[in-house]
């Protein structure tokens, strides 16, 4: 038992070493992608026919005039004081205060997003595996293939076309109505602090703005959970224990749910997690797409404004995000399956 627990704490102590080198690794690769790439962030914010010596001025102010090397070493510098740098675009801006204000929006829409894909994939896959070269399972796997293969912005715009342009079922645009006021709580989330002040006109009225951006995020990422759930749920079905369930007479639904499903979902929760955190630093072309407020939009428009410090600030959040997510997934796998200690 000590072997064990020993053995956990060395599993947990390695990846959190690990952590900080993929961020340093993924600051680094931007801070040098940023300055690669065409373009001057002098002449985005002041205008390419602006006089020589306002854009060395800035320039200079910006510190942009220094050694790149000097630039890294000054930006590790800010980050180990948990400095993300202020906005070049909207000067006075922190990327703390962008953090807070846009980033409350993709939680939602990623939690929604992921409670809709959840649900249909872990669905479908059970329907599809639950019956073996059916029709069912011919439909899982098409469906799972479709979802996957769809480009996100198409099928976007595709929905936003149909359901609120035509039959104009949903809004598109914006987050709340804006001639309303929105729940006013201290989180940010539109959905929690409706509820906090028992706001349900509110409530319902942001899941209404939330439904169609949700349901195209969440449909096309439920077809990588339909495929592991069909493959892994086929594969446990196939089992020793579950042959001798049906031996015993236990009904068939049951032995799905309660046995087979509950083993089969022990690698899907790996990939549940991660993409969770992929979405929630990530779901650019979604928020591009429905104009969404969120931050992988402001992303968007930082990195079409050569804004250095926020592509770069906001990089580093989302992976940070996406560390914390993966280290408690491997903590999370560890204690379930002792193997992968080792």
């Amino acid at each position: 038992m000590s072997s064990r627990s020993a053995a956990l704490r060395y599993y947990i102590f390695t990846r959190l070493l690990l952590a900080p080198l993929m961020i340093l690794t993924i600051t680094t690769v931007v801070f040098l992608l940023l300055r690669a790439t065409p373009g001057d962030p002098v002449d985005a914010l002041l205008g390419a026919r602006a006089p020589a010596a306002a854009k060395d001025a800035l320039r200079s102010q910006l510190g942009l005039d220094q050694p790149l090397f000097i630039q890294y070493l000054s930006y590790l510098g800010d980050l180990l004081r948990l400095d993300l740098g202020s906005s070049l675009a909207t000067q006075g801006q922190t990327v703390w205060q962008i953090i807070r204000a846009h980033f409350p929006a993709t939680v939602e829409l990623t939690v929604c997003g992921m409670i809709v894909a959840t649900v249909v994939g872990i669905g479908v896959g059970a329907l599809a595996a639950s019956r073996p070269n059916s029709l069912l399972d011919a439909g899982g796997r098409l469906f799972g293939i479709v979802t996957y293969a769809i480009p996100m912005y198409w099928f976007g715009m595709i929905l936003q076309l149909i359901f609120a342009v035509q039959l104009r079922w949903f809004p598109i645009g914006t987050r709340y109505p804006l001639r309303a006021a929105p729940p006013a709580g201290p989180t940010g989330l539109y959905l929690l602090d409706s509820l906090l002040t028992l706001d349900f006109g509110a409530f319902f009225t942001t899941l209404y703005y939330l439904a169609l951006p949700s349901l195209t995020l969440g449909i096309l990422i439920s077809g990588v959970f339909e495929r592991m759930v069909r493959v892994n749920l086929k594969q446990t079905l196939a089992a020793d224990y579950v042959e001798a369930a049906r031996a015993r007479g236990i009904p068939e639904r049951r032995i799905v749910l309660v046995h087979a499903l509950k083993n089969a979902m022990i690698p899907v929760i790996t990939i549940l997690g991660l993409t969770f955190a992929s979405m929630l630093g990530g779901a650019v072309l979604t928020e591009v797409t429905f104009s969404w407020p969120g931050l992988a939009n402001r992303l968007y428009e930082a990195i079409s404004q050569r804004d250095y410090p926020v592509v770069q600030g906001l990089m580093v959040f989302f992976a940070m995000i996406v560390a914390v997510i993966s280290i408690a997934i491997d903590i999370l796998n560890a204690y379930i399956d002792p193997r992968i200690r080792y």
